[in-house]
């Protein structure tokens, strides 16, 4: 079963983490390659236009920490994992797909009919909106 686990009643996690709204996202890749270059300055271009000040990235280069893969069981790279919001999330990609990692991520822009057009915010499918 995936999930970030028991939540106690402030809002931690079983592994220590916090839910504090911010997106925890932790991308798994193998050295400077192509793919992996292209993930990372994807996933900061994403994070940037939806989730603009309430994101963390961690990036983890198994190429320097193999063991690092087995936690979030990591099979291929690159590979995204959210951690937070729950439930965990994985992606596998370079991430160029922008309506994929939305999907991946359970986010989707407001109602383009809002009076806000030009606002970067996002309202999680876990909101029921």
């Amino acid at each position: 079963m995936t999930g970030s686990g028991p939540r106690g009643e402030d809002g931690e996690a079983a592994d220590g983490a916090i839910d504090d709204g911010r997106y925890r996202l932790r991308l798994y890749v193998a050295g400077q390659t192509a793919k992996s270059l292209a993930a990372m300055a994807n996933l900061r271009r994403f994070c940037e236009e939806h989730l603009a000040g309430h994101y963390d990235i961690e990036v983890i280069d198994l190429m320097k920490n193999p063991q690092l893969a087995a936690g979030d069981q990591i099979l291929a790279i690159p590979t995204l994992v959210r951690r937070l919001p729950a439930p965990l999330k994985r992606i596998i990609g370079d991430l160029s797909n922008t309506e994929k990692v939305l999907v991946g991520l359970d986010i989707r822009p407001k109602d383009l009919g809002s009076a806000d057009l030009g606002s970067p915010d996002l309202v999680s499918k876990a909101d029921g909106l």
